[in-house]
C-alpha cells in the first residue's frame, strides 16, 4: 500500500476562531464582547479564513514531494488515449478515376450550441478504385475449379453461371478485380433465377470475403436485396483493407468471393445451386481508419540558450503518441512528420530524434524527449558524477538556433468515445465525396493518468523494477504496457513446454447494460503492444500468450415487489441496473472493480443484491441461467444455487429479466 501523506498543520477554521478567542482575555481584558455580531469577532473570523487557506496549500507540499520522487525514478503518467473508429466515405455518385484520401483527413461530430465539434482524422492513406471486372471462377471444397467468364461476359439468356457445383460447405464464386479493392465500398448488381430452393433468404449460409495476401478475410455485407441469389438485385460489400493478387484455377486476380458456409442448427441450406446470369460492379466509396485527433503543422518552439535541459511546450496539447520502434525510441521521421528540428541561418535543418529517455545517450546525440501529457520537449541534462565533473547526456542545441517542431497530432480522452452514426461533417475537402459516417461507435478513448493513479502504481512498480519473473510482474506489466488494459490475470503454463498465458480485459468507456460480447475483444493493436512491452522485460526462456478470459453469460430471472407508492418500471429498471453493473467484468463484484477471478456467482448474493435496491419491497423467486455467448440464440441453462466459474473465466450479463408482482 501506499505510504499515507502526513498532514503538516490540521487545524481548520473554527480551531483557529477558538484559538484566537482564547487569548483575547490575556492581551485585551477589556474586550467582553465575543458575539459573532461583534466587529472584532468579523475580523478574527475573516483572518482565520484566510490562515485556514494557507494551510491548506501548505498541506499540498507532501504531494508535489511525492510527485517529484515519482519523476526522480523515472515513473511518467500515462498520456491520454484516443478513440478509434472507420469512417466511410461514400462517392457521390459512380466514378471513371481513382479518388484519393489522405491520411490525415479531419471527419467531425455537428458543432452544437453547447458542444464543440469533435474532431477526427484518419491513420492511412485509401484510394476508392472504379471496379473493373477481369475474371470469374466457381470452385468446389474438393480443389476443382472452372472457369465461368465467357459464361458471365455472355449476353444470351442460356448463359448462366452455376455458383456452387457440389453444393457443399466450401463451394465458392469467385469474382477477380484487376486493382486491389482494399477498404473500398462496391456494389454487386446481380441478374439471377430463382434456382437456389430450400435456403432461408433471411439467413442464408454464405460467407462474403476477399483475398489479403495471407488469408481470406470476410467483408461486411451492407445489404443484400437478392434474396440469398435468388431473383435480380444489389449486393452491397466492405470489403477488408487489405487486398492481393492470387492464383484462383486459371486465372490470376484480386479476388472476392462468396462462400458456402457449414450449416449452423437450425438453419436450412441449399438444395439446388443459385445461378447468376449477369453481374456488373460499381465503386460506391471507401473505409479508412480514423482516431480522436487533429493534425497541428510546423510550429516554432523557441530559440535555444545554449544551456543542458532545456524544455519547450507544444501550444496543443495532449499530444498522441508518435511512432516507435521496438526499442522504445521514436522512429527517425523527416521533415513535415513528428519530430524536431535544429535550424540556424546558412546551415542545413538538423533533424534530432525523439527517445524515451537520456539513459544511452552521448555528449553528442540529437536526442529529446517529449511529454506527450504536458506537451513539453526537453533536451539532454549535464548531471554531475561522484568525483564532481559533469557528463552530458544528449547533445544542446547551439545557442540561438531556433526550434521548430515539425507536427504532431493532439487530442485522446474519453470525450472521443462518440457513438455510431455521430461522424458525418467532412472538414477537409476532397472532390466526389457526398457524405461521410461511422457506423460503428468509437472505442478506446482515455484519459490521462492522473497523479493518484501513478502514486498507486508506483510501489509495485518499485518490487520488481522492469522485469516479468513473477505472475504478479506479468500483470503489473500487461497494465502498463497501454492504458487500453483494464485488467490482466495471469495463468501459469500446466507444462513447461507450453506458454504462460496472460488474460486481458480492455478499458471501455460504456454503460455496463450495453456491453457486449464484440466490445470486450482484443484489438490487435493492442495485443501487438502489450507483446512487444512484454518481449523486453519477460525471462528468455519464457513465451507468454495473450488473450481474453472466457466470458460467460449470465441471466438472472427475479420476481420482485415494489413498494407501495413507487412506479413498478422505477423499480424494475434500477433492479436491472444493479444486475448489470454487478455480474460484470468491468464494474462488477464487491468492491465495483470488475468480478474477481475464481469467484463464484452465488443465488445468495444476487438475491441481497436485489433486496438493496431502492423501492423494493420484497424478493420472490431468483433464477441463475448461464447463456454460451459464441452461439446465436443459445438457449439459457438453469444453474440452481450457485455458477461455479473457473479460473480463466468471468461472468457477464446477458438479457436479465425482472417482473415486478
Amino acid at each position: 500500500m501506499t505510504l499515507p501523506a502526513p498532514s503538516l498543520d490540521d487545524r481548520r477554521f473554527q480551531d483557529i476562531v477558538d484559538e484566537a478567542k482564547q487569548r483575547i482575555p490575556r492581551y485585551c481584558p477589556e474586550w467582553t464582547d465575543h458575539n459573532v455580531s461583534d466587529p472584532g469577532v468579523a475580523i478574527i473570523e475573516l483572518f482565520a479564513w484566510m490562515t485556514e487557506l494557507t494551510l491548506y496549500r501548505l498541506n499540498q507540499v507532501p504531494d508535489r514531494m511525492y510527485t517529484k520522487f515519482l519523476d526522480l525514478l523515472g515513473i511518467d503518467l500515462h498520456p491520454a488515449q484516443p478513440a478509434r473508429t472507420d469512417i466511410w466515405f461514400w462517392l457521390s455518385g459512380p466514378q471513371t478515376e481513382s479518388v484519393r484520401i489522405e491520411a490525415g483527413t479531419r471527419v467531425g461530430t455537428v458543432r452544437t450550441e453547447n458542444e464543440p465539434s469533435i474532431v477526427f482524422m484518419t491513420e492511412e492513406e485509401r484510394t476508392i478504385v472504379p471496379p473493373r471486372l477481369t475474371a470469374c471462377v466457381t470452385g468446389t471444397a474438393t480443389g476443382r475449379f472452372q472457369d465461368q467468364w465467357d459464361q458471365l461476359r455472355a449476353e444470351t439468356p442460356s448463359a448462366t453461371v452455376t455458383c456452387f457445383g457440389d453444393v457443399a460447405p466450401g463451394d465458392a464464386f469467385y469474382v477477380g478485380f484487376g486493382e486491389a479493392l482494399g477498404g473500398n465500398i462496391i456494389r454487386l448488381d446481380v441478374s439471377a433465377p430463382i434456382t437456389g430452393r430450400g435456403v432461408d433468404p433471411d439467413d442464408p449460409p454464405l460467407a462474403w470475403e476477399a483475398w489479403s495476401g495471407d488469408e481470406w478475410e470476410e467483408a461486411v455485407v451492407i445489404r443484400d436485396t437478392t434474396r440469398a441469389l435468388n431473383r435480380n438485385g444489389e449486393i452491397l460489400l466492405a470489403l477488408p483493407p487489405r487486398q492481393a493478387p492470387l492464383l484462383v484455377g486459371p486465372a490470376q486476380a484480386h479476388w472476392v468471393r462468396c462462400r458456402l458456409t457449414s450449416l449452423r442448427a437450425g438453419q436450412s441450406g441449399y438444395q439446388q445451386s443459385p445461378e447468376i446470369t449477369g453481374l456488373t460492379v460499381t465503386g460506391l466509396g471507401g473505409i479508412a481508419p480514423a482516431l480522436h485527433g487533429e493534425p497541428v503543422g510546423r510550429e516554432h518552439l523557441g530559440r535555444s540558450t545554449g544551456t543542458p535541459s532545456q524544455t519547450f511546450t507544444v501550444l496543443k496539447r495532449p499530444v498522441l503518441d508518435r511512432p516507435t520502434d521496438l526499442a522504445g525510441a521514436a522512429a527517425t521521421i523527416g521533415p513535415g512528420s513528428e519530430t524536431v528540428v535544429v535550424s540556424e541561418p546558412g546551415l542545413e535543418d538538423e533533424v534530432w530524434t525523439e527517445v524515451a529517455d537520456f539513459a544511452y545517450s552521448g555528449p553528442d546525440s540529437r536526442h529529446f524527449v517529449w511529454d506527450g501529457a504536458s506537451g513539453e520537449i526537453r533536451f539532454g541534462p549535464s548531471i554531475r558524477q561522484a568525483d564532481g565533473h559533469f557528463v552530458q547526456y544528449g547533445a544542446v542545441p547551439r545557442r540561438d538556433a531556433e526550434i521548430h517542431v515539425t507536427g504532431y497530432r493532439h487530442g485522446g480522452g474519453r470525450a472521443g468515445n462518440v457513438g455510431a452514426g455521430t461522424l458525418k461533417v467532412l472538414k477537409s475537402t476532397i472532390p466526389f465525396i457526398s457524405r461521410v459516417e461511422n457506423p460503428e461507435a468509437a472505442t478506446g478513448g482515455v484519459d490521462a493518468e492522473t497523479v493518484d493513479e501513478a502514486k498507486a502504481r508506483a510501489p509495485m512498480w518499485l518490487r520488481s523494477g522492469q522485469r516479468a519473473v513473477t505472475g504478479g510482474d506479468f500483470e503489473r506489466l500487461t497494465l502498463e504496457a497501454s492504458p487500453l488494459v483494464a485488467r490482466a490475470r495471469f495463468l501459469p503454463a500446466p507444462d513447461p513446454d507450453q506458454p504462460v498465458e496472460v488474460l486481458i480485459v480492455p478499458r471501455l468507456d460504456l454503460e455496463p447494460d450495453v456491453i457486449g460480447l464484440d466490445d470486450l475483444r482484443l484489438r490487435d493493436d493492442l495485443v501487438a503492444q502489450v507483446r512487444g512491452y512484454l518481449d523486453q522485460r519477460r525471462l528468455l526462456n519464457s513465451t507468454v500468450l495473450l488473450r481474453p478470459p472466457r466470458y460467460v453469460g449470465v441471466m438472472v430471472v427475479a420476481q420482485l415487489t415494489a413498494t407501495e407508492g413507487v412506479p413498478d418500471e422505477h423499480v424494475r429498471d434500477r433492479a436491472l441496473r444493479e444486475l448489470f453493473r454487478y455480474i460484470n467484468p468491468l464494474t462488477g463484484g464487491p468492491e465495483g472493480k470488475g468480478w474477481p477471478f475464481e469467484r463464484n456467482l452465488g443465488l445468495g448474493e444476487v438475491h441481497s443484491l436485489l433486496g438493496a435496491v431502492e423501492g423494493v419491497a420484497a424478493v420472490g423467486q431468483v433464477q441463475l441461467f448461464v447463456v454460451d455467448l459464441g452461439v446465436a440464440n443459445a438457449e439459457p441453462q438453469e444453474r440452481g444455487q450457485q455458477i461455479a466459474l473457473t479460473d480463466e473465466a468471468l461472468p457477464m450479463s446477458y438479457n436479465h429479466q425482472v417482473v415486478i408482482r
